[in-house]
């Protein structure tokens, strides 16, 4: 069947390079914001070319910033309660996530390349806290997705100081239980910088 000029200019206005670009830029669109998985895989991509890097150098710099967190409790898959009390002496990293939020998803990679560095490291502690409060689906999320971090919920009130609701937000203590870092949103963790940075505090 042959087509009339028009025709052919019609067809070629439907499919030119600019109207296939915006189809696909909304079904990219509907996708990321519909499907969690693709958002955190979305992320996960633009961390690789360096976006997404907490500043460690800035530290926390609010009012709360180098002074004591009070005492807050966790508890691990065996109803073992752990609290902030119970590791002065240690630099702990916590982080406050959900396994829905694709923010958590993205981050969490590189978290765990972050724990296998320093898991030997016994000043080092790593707290996962799950936020949802709910131990079983959480672990069941780490092991799907061959995960290693230690896993916990809140077994106390959060301040609101430390975790405004924002998640992921991750925070650092020292040895003396006091916040030297706080960073609310995905970033990479398994970045060289954060790495020494736990390194010094745990000397």
């Amino acid at each position: 069947m042959l087509l009339s000029k028009n025709e052919k200019t019609k067809s070629g206005t439907i499919f030119s390079l600019s109207n296939i670009t915006t189809v696909f830029l909304i079904l990219f669109a509907a996708v990321v914001i519909f499907s969690p998985s693709a958002k955190g895989l979305l992320i996960q991509g633009l961390m690789k070319v360096g976006l997404f890097q907490p500043d460690i150098n800035q530290s926390d710099k609010s009012e709360h910033a180098n002074s004591p967190v009070s005492d807050i409790f966790f508890k691990d898959g065996k109803e073992n309660i752990i609290s902030i009390s119970d590791l002065k002496g240690k630099v702990v990293f916590i982080n406050f996530w959900a396994t829905w939020c694709p923010p958590c998803r993205a981050e969490m990679p590189s978290i765990e390349t972050l724990y296998q560095k320093l898991k030997d490291n016994k000043n080092i502690v790593f707290l996962m806290v799950d936020v949802d409060n709910d131990y079983a689906k959480a672990k069941k999320y780490m092991d799907r997705k061959k995960l290693t971090l230690p896993v916990f919920t809140p077994a106390s009130a959060i301040p609101e100081t430390l975790m405004s609701g924002t998640i992921p937000t991750t925070l650092i203590l020292d040895k003396k239980g006091q916040l030297v870092f706080k960073h609310e949103g995905a970033g990479d963790f398994s970045n060289q910088k954060v790495i020494d940075f736990l390194q010094q505090l745990s000397k």
